[in-house]
């Protein structure tokens, strides 16, 4: 007869998906992103000021310096007005014989956004370690 009683077949045609391919595609893919995701990352290291600051100390110290971003591209150091194109200069002769490198950027609430980003990368670029930015 034509049929076999063995019942193991010879070599037949299986249905069996390859899973090789695909893997070797995802390993790829985790790489490339391994690699995009830390190189698109953009950011400045600020000190954001406590929500629920605690009462103001007397002995509060003189040597700090705080950069207010005006309206219309002005800017003050310790209230002292200065501008826009000295700003840096002013900032790198003040941050050069400093051992502590800390400075307090206060916006004001008519100014935009990337006049103060742009003040704090300017005192980034004189010197200055750490920014923090003071409360309203």
């Amino acid at each position: 007869m034509g049929m076999s009683a063995g019942g193991g077949g010879g070599g037949g045609l299986t249905n069996e998906i390859n899973v090789t391919p695909m893997i070797d595609v995802l390993l790829v893919l985790l790489v490339i992103f391994m690699i995009i995701v830390p190189m698109s990352r953009k950011a400045i290291d600020t000190q954001l000021p406590d929500p629920n600051p605690q009462q103001a100390q007397p002995n509060a110290n003189p040597d700090q310096i705080v950069l207010e971003v005006l309206p219309d591209d002005k800017y003050a150091i310790n209230k002292e007005p200065i501008d826009k194109a000295k700003l840096f200069e002013r900032l790198k002769s003040i941050y050069d014989p400093r051992p502590d490198k800390i400075i307090f950027v206060k916006g004001d609430t008519m100014t935009t956004y990337a006049n103060v980003v742009w003040a704090m990368d300017q005192a980034r670029g004189a010197g200055v370690k750490v920014i923090g930015v003071a409360p309203k």
